[in-house]
C-alpha cells in the first residue's frame, strides 16, 4: 500500500467521575483522514477544509507530531502526504485533537506493515494529545482507536483495559457552539483534594464500572457523580445545571461534561428515553439563543479502522 483512508471515532473522555482514566468512542461522529507515502522526505499537511486557523507544519499539526514521532523511532526518513477532514470542532469536548492522533497512529501503522502494536500506538497518539493539552493523556485516544469502553490503569506503564458494556445503553451528547480549550480546562481544577473526596469518587467509579460490566442501570446511575473536574468546568459552559436537571428529570440515568467540554453528555436506558432528551436539550440551547447541535449514539464497539487503500 501506497494510500490509505482511514475513520476515527469521536470520543467521550472523563466520563462522569473517570477523569483521564475512563474513556468510549462514540458512532456516526469522527474523522477521516488520509495518508500517502511520497518519493521525498517531506511531510505535507493540506489545509484542512473549514479549519483554516489549524497550524499545517508538521512540527506544530498533530499529524505531523505523531507521524515524525513514529518514523524516528524507526530510524526512518518518509515523505507524506496528509489530508485531515473534520467533523470534530476542536475545543468541542469530543476529542478532535484526539482523532487525528489517532487517525494518524492507525494509519501509518498500517502503511508502515504494522510494526507498532496497538499499545504502542496509544503511545505514539498520546504525543499529539500532550501538544494540544499539555497532557500526554490517553481516554482519549485509547477508545478512538480501540474503540468501546477503556479504562486507562496505569500511565506509568500505560495499561489499558476494554470492559464489557450494555449493548442497548444510549448516549444522547449536546455540543453547544462555543469553544473550551483543553489546556485551559485543565489549568483551572484543583490540584489536591481532602481524602473523603477521594474515597467518594472512588466508590463512584467502582459503582459506574461495576454496573457497565454487568448491565445493572441502578449502578451506572449511583455511579454518574464527579467531584473533580464536573464541580468547576460547569462554570465555563452556559446553562450546564438546568441542563443537566432537564435530563435528569426526563429519565436519564445520569448526566456529566464530556471531555472538557463544552460538550455534556447523557447516559439512557434507551433510545426512545435518549430522543426524548435529545429534544429538550435541543430547545433549551435554542431557547439561550447557542446555536447546539445533538447527537444520539450507542457506545461503538469499533474503533479507528480502514476505509480504503490502494
Amino acid at each position: 500500500m501506497k494510500k490509505i483512508k482511514v475513520f476515527a471515532p469521536a470520543t467521550i473522555a472523563n466520563v462522569g467521575p473517570g477523569y483521564d482514566i475512563l474513556g468510549l468512542a462514540l458512532e456516526g461522529v469522527g474523522e477521516h483522514l488520509e495518508i500517502e507515502l511520497l518519493d521525498s522526505n517531506d511531510i505535507i499537511i493540506h489545509p484542512i477544509p473549514g479549519y483554516p486557523d489549524l497550524p499545517l507544519g508538521p512540527d506544530e499539526n498533530i499529524a505531523g507530531i505523531v507521524a515524525n514521532a513514529m518514523l524516528n523511532q524507526l530510524g526512518r526518513k518518509q515523505g507524506l502526504s496528509i489530508k485531515i477532514q473534520k467533523a470534530v470542532k476542536p475545543g468541542s469536548g469530543l476529542g478532535s485533537s484526539g482523532c487525528t492522533a489517532a487517525a494518524t497512529a492507525f494509519a501509518l501503522n498500517e502503511l508502515l506493515d504494522s510494526v507498532f502494536t496497538p499499545l504502542e500506538l496509544v503511545e505514539f497518539a498520546m504525543l499529539g494529545e500532550k501538544a494540544t493539552s499539555g497532557k500526554a493523556h490517553a481516554d482519549n485516544v485509547a477508545a478512538s482507536l480501540m474503540g468501546g469502553f477503556c479504562i486507562i490503569k496505569s500511565y506509568h506503564p500505560l495499561e489499558i483495559l476494554s470492559i464489557p458494556f450494555p449493548k442497548d445503553l444510549r448516549i444522547v451528547v449536546a455540543h453547544p457552539q462555543i469553544e473550551v480549550k483543553t489546556a485551559d480546562s485543565k489549568k483551572i481544577l484543583k490540584k489536591e483534594m481532602a481524602i473523603s473526596d477521594v474515597i467518594t469518587q472512588m466508590g463512584n467509579i467502582a459503582a459506574l464500572i461495576s454496573g457497565l460490566t454487568t448491565s445493572n442501570l441502578e449502578w451506572i446511575k449511583s455511579g454518574m457523580n464527579d467531584l473533580i473536574a464536573e464541580p468547576i468546568r460547569s462554570y465555563l459552559i452556559p446553562g450546564f445545571g438546568q441542563a443537566k436537571t432537564l435530563a435528569l428529570e426526563n429519565g436519564a440515568l445520569g448526566c456529566s461534561i464530556s471531555g472538557s467540554g463544552p460538550s455534556i453528555f447523557a447516559f439512557c436506558e434507551n433510545e426512545n428515553q435518549a430522543q426524548v432528551v435529545g429534544d429538550k436539550w435541543k430547545q433549551f440551547y435554542a431557547d439561550l439563543e447557542i446555536d447546539s447541535k445533538i447527537y444520539l449514539s450507542k457506545i461503538n464497539p469499533k474503533g479507528t479502522h480502514l476505509i480504503e487503500a490502494s
